[in-house]
């Protein structure tokens, strides 16, 4: 019998950061889908993912390595040279996210704190039946749609690109180690 040893991988992103991504990915799904027609648990779902995000931020500035966003939140000079050898097909592989990636997660938590806070609003009496905060709200949670399919369709294209399955990373935690060429 042969036995068949995997291949070596380096830890990258934490229990809690994994936990608290797929615990978001919960929350927003079931607050769409729920909507006005379960009330309650579309509320409490945008609660938890206001939860969610204060965490992630705690964690961006006191997590470990690729959970701090000095790590990953790079200038935007480093986002267009980034860009632009992404566009040339010449791009570096990251170890954590990538400059466009580490922008998309800071788009992403503005985008479901926003639409949780203006949710929030709307329960209030002096925000209650106005059409612009329901306008806003709606408008905001079109928007944090419209930013996940980018986010999906990013992991989906960096994980071809790089031959590295990036939602699997996602739930180990680990990655393939880093190899020249690449930034840590």
């Amino acid at each position: 019998m042969r036995t068949v040893l995997a291949p070596p991988s380096a830890p990258v992103w934490a229990l809690w950061l994994r936990a608290t991504h797929w615990a978001l990915v919960a929350s927003i799904a079931v607050a769409w889908f729920s909507g006005e027609a379960l009330l309650r648990q579309h509320e409490l779902a945008g609660y938890a993912a206001l939860v969610l995000v204060a965490g992630r931020c705690l964690g961006g500035w006191l997590g470990g390595r690729y959970a701090r966003f000095g790590q990953f939140v790079r200038p935007p000079s480093e986002v267009l040279r980034y860009t632009a050898d992404l566009l040339a097909a010449r791009e570096k592989r990251y170890l954590g996210h990538n400059p466009l990636g580490g922008w998309m997660v800071v788009a992403l938590l503005v985008a479901v704190a926003a639409v949780g806070i203006t949710g929030w609003m709307y329960t209030l009496d002096m925000f209650w039946g106005l059409a612009w905060v329901e306008w806003l709200h709606r408008t905001l949670a079109w928007t944090l749609v419209a930013l996940i399919a980018l986010h999906v369709a990013g992991v989906a294209f960096t994980s071809w690109r790089h031959r590295e399955n990036l939602v699997a990373a996602m739930w180990s935690g680990r990655k393939r180690p880093q190899e020249p060429g690449d930034i840590g």
